[in-house]
């Protein structure tokens, strides 16, 4: 099968053809229709993730079709039409017996821990615990969005921020993750400010639901504008980028007893930031993390798409193929799109 290559971290990306994969007993080989571009793919290239092991292949947000099955799957069945968060469990360890697959003891992650799907095809473990079965009317393409950085912001918003309609919520870094979170806040009622460096995006996020944005190249006080315009601060405020300065501004924007939602990225320089912890005593702030989410709680996520009140596909920027895939990665961390790029020809 085709599969894009890298065999050096920042080295060459190349198509190759490597060797058809085999499913465990308690696995499945999918057919990838469609796999998103994610600023993920491009630290693992950089080689900031410890569990790659070269040559390797990314990619991890995807959907497919089931076309081989190991002997012990009992959920799913060949032309089975599928996602999976990017976060799979084991099913074994304390976490995933407490629901908790997200933070699995032992979990494995498609583009990291093994082979990921950049690439015709793609073998994933313990499939009964970690698969999601998509509904006739959602799309390759739409749900492959879904599984990183659109779940990461829902379980963000939703699970550890507890955002409630009419409050104000502060999302730093519109790619992506932020985008999603601002649809997500949106659907939810809240009242979304949206700071980012580009204002091609951030017209996009006026057009998903921020009632107001901030260009930070041109702000001179984004801590007391935001401050102003939420009357005292944000209720939850995400970083999606992952910076110092974006993790920062964040903490420090909140009002009292706020929410920082930690869901970019931290790594390289960033990867241990500075926090004003004397404002986090004071306003006894809560600084919480996001990481994917577990694949029993997508129902709420494939419900409100299929009644309209989430959109993810006007997210999507561009299709691309696997072949054009291999220019792209490079360049992710120049943030040169506004939406998601999606590749779905192989």
């Amino acid at each position: 099968m085709k599969a894009a290559v890298f065999e050096e971290f920042k080295g060459n990306i190349q198509i190759n053809n490597v060797p058809y994969p085999t499913p465990k007993s308690h696995g499945v080989v999918i057919k990838i229709k469609a796999t998103g571009m994610c600023l993920s793919d491009w630290h693992a290239w950089q080689g900031h993730d410890s569990d790659i092991i070269l040559p390797h292949v990314p990619g991890h947000e995807l959907a497919g079709e089931i076309v081989e099955i190991g002997k012990d799957i009992k959920n799913f069945k060949i032309g089975d039409r599928v996602t999976v968060p990017f976060v799979g469990g084991c099913g074994s360890c304390y976490q995933c017996h407490s629901g908790n697959h997200q933070v699995c003891d032992n979990q494995s992650q498609p583009g990291f821990t093994h082979w990921g799907s950049f690439a015709e095809y793609m073998a994933l473990n313990h499939a009964d615990l970690n698969l999601v079965k998509l509904p006739e009317e959602i799309t390759y393409e739409t749900a492959c969005i879904l599984g990183c950085r659109f779940i990461t912001s829902f379980r963000a918003v939703v699970e550890q921020g507890g955002l409630k309609g009419g409050e104000f919520v502060a999302v730093h870094g519109c790619g992506g993750v932020g985008l999603s979170a601002i649809m997500i806040a949106n659907a939810l009622g809240a009242q979304v400010i949206a700071v980012d460096i580009n204002d091609k995006t951030l017209k996009l996020a006026k057009e998903l639901g921020a009632i107001e944005t901030i260009n930070s190249k041109n702000s001179k006080d984004i801590i007391g504008e935001i401050k102003e315009l939420t009357k005292g601060g944000a209720h939850v405020s995400l970083d999606a980028l992952g910076h110092q300065e974006t993790c920062f501004n964040s903490i420090s924007n909140l009002r009292k007893r706020g929410k920082h939602i930690q869901v970019g990225l931290m790594a390289g320089a960033h990867k241990h930031p500075q926090i004003p912890m004397d404002k986090v005593i004071a306003d006894e702030l809560e600084i919480l993390g996001s990481h994917g989410m577990q694949a029993y709680k997508y129902h709420e996520i494939l419900e409100m798409i299929k009644t309209g009140k989430l959109t993810p596909d006007k997210l999507l920027e561009k299709t691309i193929s696997l072949e054009e895939s291999i220019a792209l990665l490079p360049e992710m961390n120049k943030f040169k799109s506004s939406g998601v790029t999606v590749i779905n020809s192989f």
